[in-house]
């Protein structure tokens, strides 16, 4: 089935009418034709590319919308007021092809290009399949972001669009609305879908920016996402979705497996002979998918060093700002699972959990030769200013033997617009390598991920990148220390097995890894100790 726009998401028998319709609205000989043939299977290979005739029709939509405005826009009636929601913008029309029809705008025969059929939106979101997509493995790394800034359309709209809404011109904004409106999909390929995630979260901002009685003179088209909230999913569809998304994807499974590595580690350093208890504190994301490969590692550490006794501290969602995948839903508990698995491998654990970083450190009660281990991982980064300072103070007065710090890599310029065009970089990059690693297949588990991810275009704090946090550290009385070399190179081996369009590099001597999808920054791990007072 073809994605359907944020309107006929929002009006399901509009999208039915569209469907059983069939070609009735293909007028053009050349779009039957070409629909026609991949109908067929594809096999006229002397026709010409649909993904690049798709990404032709958009492109010439962005074009036309981002040029400078007609002078029909420069009307003195209230902007689109004599335009029925179901119209596209006047700028966007056609002016032979009747009003009345949604579907003749060129806006959506270039959604007919991308969903004239089922085959098409899953080939065409396929890795390797056209413009915007994934990888496959073993091809080429390169490209960076560059290479395909020209197919990225949605980006070409979301960004003028946020400029407008910070400089209060709702005339351009209420035109960008429309275009986005007529072309975001939650279903379609990854520019749909990013379409999608910005045009709500810019229209969350707009009463912000302009005031609200100045945001309700604009009509905004329906953009809300119809997959429930991360936190709100039924329990098994959630851990279903993080585990798969562990196997299919190294976004959060790289991290955390280069934070097992130096976990266990600690847990083998240590001056006496005997082994030593270890004491976790997980501010993460994992929901307990990191730690069963952790607690089998040190079932395995040389010498019969594993640890005598391992505890975990969970610190809840409220222990840090609220963050993306920090939440999960009420009934969800991977504690019984994990301790049946600790049992099954004979190692002792307890497990508990912590509403907030005050009651870690009264919780501490450490026995003698404990080695305590922080993870900071993806959840101080929708933190302000102020407030990150104060968590790492209170986690530097834990005197932890580590601090892992796991964060995504990126920022804008500090202006609400840069910051945006920033945080949409980064959804665009999960969005394209999440297509990459579902094989463009669609599915509750893909769903419930990316429209979690896509809450992080809202957020109000400002990005930053390895740097900035690299002075944060050392500011809190950190400093940094770097993983070993075999952490390193069995990272590494474990990245083969995703999408060929991921890599790692590691700092050296500096000790942040980072990972890149497409040469582009994603995230970066690092470790750090507390700074010597002398």
């Amino acid at each position: 089935m073809k994605p359907m726009s944020c309107h006929e998401q929002e009006h399901p028998e509009l999208a039915a009418t569209t469907t059983n319709s069939g070609f009735n609205w293909l007028e053009d000989s050349i779009s039957f034709l070409t629909a026609d043939v991949d109908i067929a299977g594809g096999g006229y290979g002397w026709w010409s590319n649909p993904a690049a005739a798709q990404q032709d029709d958009i492109g010439s939509v962005v074009a036309q919308t981002l040029s400078p405005p007609a002078p029909l826009l420069t009307t003195t009636s209230p902007p689109l007021a004599h335009t029925s929601p179901s119209i596209a913008s006047p700028a966007v029309s056609s002016p032979s092809e009747p009003s009345s029809k949604k579907r003749k705008s060129p806006a959506h025969r270039a959604s007919a290009h991308s969903g004239s059929n089922q085959r098409r939106g899953a080939d065409q979101d396929r890795p390797g399949a056209g413009s915007g997509s994934g990888s496959k493995k073993g091809s080429s790394k390169g490209g960076g972001a560059g290479s395909d800034r020209d197919t990225r359309w949605a980006e070409q709209l979301l960004n003028p669009c946020t400029a407008a809404v910070e400089a209060g011109n709702l005339s351009r904004v209420q035109h960008l609305f429309y275009v986005l409106g007529e072309l975001a999909s939650f279903s379609g390929d990854a520019n749909h879908r990013l379409a999608a995630h910005g045009l709500r979260a810019l229209a969350r901002r707009l009463p912000a920016a302009v005031g609200p009685a100045a945001a309700a003179t604009v009509r905004v088209p329906p953009c809300e996402c119809p997959t429930p909230a991360f936190a709100g999913a039924e329990p098994r569809l959630f851990r279903a979705s993080l585990i798969r998304f562990h196997e299919v994807s190294p976004w959060f499974a790289l991290p955390n497996a280069l934070a097992n590595a130096a976990i266990a580690q600690a847990a083998s350093r240590g001056g006496s002979a005997e082994p030593r208890p270890l004491h976790v504190v997980d501010f993460g994301v994992s929901h307990g998918v990191q730690w069963p490969t952790l607690l089998e590692s040190l079932t395995r550490l040389p010498g019969g060093r594993a640890p005598p006794s391992v505890r975990l501290t969970v610190a809840g969602p409220a222990a840090t700002p609220p963050a993306p995948f920090s939440s999960s839903p009420p009934g969800y508990d991977f504690s019984p699972h994990l301790l049946r698995y600790a049992k099954s491998i004979n190692l002792q654990l307890a497990i508990s959990r912590a509403a907030s970083l005050d009651s870690v450190h009264h919780g501490l009660a450490s026995p003698p030769g404990e080695a305590l281990v922080v993870c900071l991982q993806f959840r101080l980064g929708h933190a302000g200013a102020d407030e990150r300072t104060e968590i790492l103070r209170k986690v530097r007065g834990l005197n932890p033997e580590l601090v892992v710090v796991s964060e995504l890599d990126g920022g804008g310029d500090g202006t609400a617009a840069g910051e945006f065009t920033a945080r949409l970089e980064l959804l665009w990059r999960f969005l394209e390598s999440t297509s990459a690693a579902f094989k463009g297949r669609d599915g509750e588990e893909r769903r419930l991920l990316e429209a979690e991810a896509g809450t992080s275009v809202a957020s109000e704090a400002a990005g930053a990148g390895r740097e900035a946090w690299r002075e944060r550290m050392a500011a809190a009385g950190f400093e940094e220390s770097a993983f070993g070399d075999e952490a390193v190179e069995s990272n590494k081996s474990l990245l083969r097995k995703y999408d060929g369009g991921w890599e790692m590099s590691a700092s050296g001597a500096a000790g942040a890894v980072a990972l890149r999808w497409k040469g582009q920054p994603v995230s970066f791990c690092s470790l750090w100790r507390p700074a010597c007072s002398g």
